[in-house]
């Protein structure tokens, strides 16, 4: 027995990396599995698996940044497996590339897949999930990139999205019986060959077996995990973090309002030496000397 026996589940961008992971750690707790990648290939190579491990798999090419495709990927499943229980909205790009370089085109694809492909994924099997009256699980992926990250303001921002995104569908769909959750994978693949350390340049990094990332996936989707909602998990390697939600944090109050001249005497010596470190690493914060214009040669 699996703690996902009798679950309908789709993974997008599950060809390869992550989502092979994410799809062949459903199949094996149990669920029926819909198996979405662009390239049909390698989508049919992760059904042979799931095939040879005993479970049950489709293929399906659907575009999650068309309201057609993410329409038509939630259809495929009921078609299969009679409904759809989990949406697994893992399908990514990355279009690295610093910020007064990036290119209108480079922006916008990265919002299309990551940020619109995961509101019209979790949109459809939502609406779907509703009708059948049965709830069920969206799961969505950030990243650590949305702490910042060097060369990825377009992908940093899609993920900073999604997390916000996972906060207010969450509230918004428990009365249907919709959870919905998010993770922040670890693995080694084609992706994470692009990160840039705060130095701006590639640095090798160990090993992640992607599939490491599945487990605690299919305890936020079994029965077990109902009492989740709104959360944001780092998973994958050897960890299980829950990530803390935005909040304000320290905070001065001035009756009757604040002044240039009160935010002058105030501001530095109570706020200024609290200022956040950034980026995945949280190195000590960069700026304390200021930033400053580059010095005329």
């Amino acid at each position: 027995m699996g703690l996902l026996d009798g679950k309908a589940v789709v993974v997008t961008g599950a060809g390869r990396g992550i989502g092979r992971g994410h799809a062949l750690q459903f199949a094996k707790a149990g669920a029926a599995v819909v198996v979405n990648d662009i390239d049909a290939e390698v989508a049919a190579e992760v059904v042979d698996e799931i095939e040879a491990l005993g479970g049950r798999a489709i293929a399906n090419t659907g575009s999650v940044g068309r309201k057609a495709g993410a329409d038509s990927i939630v259809q495929a499943c009921v078609e299969a497996f009679g409904k759809i229980d989990v949406m697994m909205a893992n399908a990514g790009i990355a279009r690295d590339r610093t910020f007064l370089k990036m290119s209108e085109d480079e922006f916008d694809e990265v919002m299309n897949v990551h940020v619109k492909g995961t509101f019209l994924c979790h949109q459809a099997a939502a609406l779907q999930m509703k009708a059948q009256g049965s709830g069920g699980c969206l799961i969505s992926t950030v990243s650590a990139a949305h702490f910042g990250n060097f060369g990825q303001t377009n992908y940093a921002g899609a993920k900073g999205a999604i997390a916000s995104m996972t906060y207010t569908m969450a509230m918004e769909l428990a009365r249907h019986g919709i959870r919905v959750n998010a993770i922040s994978p670890s693995g080694t693949t084609r992706m994470s060959d692009t990160y840039v350390g705060p130095d701006g340049k590639k640095h090798p990094m160990p090993f992640i077996d992607p599939k490491l990332n599945g487990p605690v996936l299919v305890y936020l989707c079994s029965d077990e995990g109902n009492y989740i909602s709104g959360q944001v998990f780092g998973t994958g390697g050897e960890r299980i973090a829950l990530l803390e939600q935005p909040k304000y944090g320290h905070t001065l109050l001035m009756p009757g309002g604040w002044t240039v001249e009160a935010v002058q005497a105030h501001f530095k010596a109570n706020l200024g030496n609290r200022l956040e470190p950034l980026g995945i690493t949280k190195p000590p914060y960069p700026f304390a000397d200021g930033i400053h214009p580059p010095q005329p040669q």
